[in-house]
């Protein structure tokens, strides 16, 4: 899968679920631990305001804090739609995708950053839709790509605690299956 075809499958995914999240669903746990719906959006949507500053060549420096704290105020629907549009703009900018961007582990790839983006795009996705017991099935295309992407790089990963232990499932599992067990997620 071509990677903004990927990037274009991936942002809808979590878009959707931001759109049906309920008023009395912000609160709710999601897998990921410490995690609520809020906070979940609200990570998404930080790190979609940082893209079209990395993606200009900016350091972390320049960006600085701006984007500390609470970026979805009173209205998270409305924030992270802003920050998906100015990201989806920044990855289709022509030569975006060109060189290296810089993030907290040094400077990357512009097209690694871009499969990172749709990883947590594509997971954090399932992670929603399960705190709020909504529909959670994902593009099998998508789910594939990002879980071939993911496979190459987990052991790196691995030790930087951003995810939990792998959870076995079997190799004959659908590709969603085999990507959130292998993030530390039970399908």
């Amino acid at each position: 899968m071509d990677l903004l075809d990927a990037f274009d499958r991936a942002l809808p995914e979590f878009d959707r679920r931001v759109h049906r999240v309920r008023r009395d669903q912000w609160t709710r746990d999601t897998p990921c631990s410490d995690w609520s719906v809020r906070d979940l959006v609200g990570h998404l949507t930080v790190e979609h305001l940082w893209a079209p500053w990395l993606l200009r060549g900016a350091t972390l420096a320049e960006v600085g804090d701006r984007f500390d704290g609470d970026v979805l105020g009173d209205h998270p629907v409305r924030a992270w739609e802003r920050a998906a549009a100015g990201s989806r703009e920044a990855f289709h900018r022509p030569g975006a995708l060109e060189g290296e961007v810089h993030t907290s582990g040094g400077p990357t790839p512009a097209t690694e950053y871009a499969w990172q983006m749709i990883g947590d795009l594509t997971v954090h996705a399932w992670d929603l839709a399960r705190g709020m017991d909504d529909d959670d099935r994902l593009d099998e295309e998508l789910a594939e790509a990002v879980y071939e992407g993911v496979a190459r790089r987990a052991d790196d990963w691995r030790g930087s605690g951003l995810f939990e232990a792998p959870v076995d499932v079997p190799a004959s599992a659908p590709a969603q299956d085999r990507l959130v067990g292998l993030l530390g997620r039970r399908p």
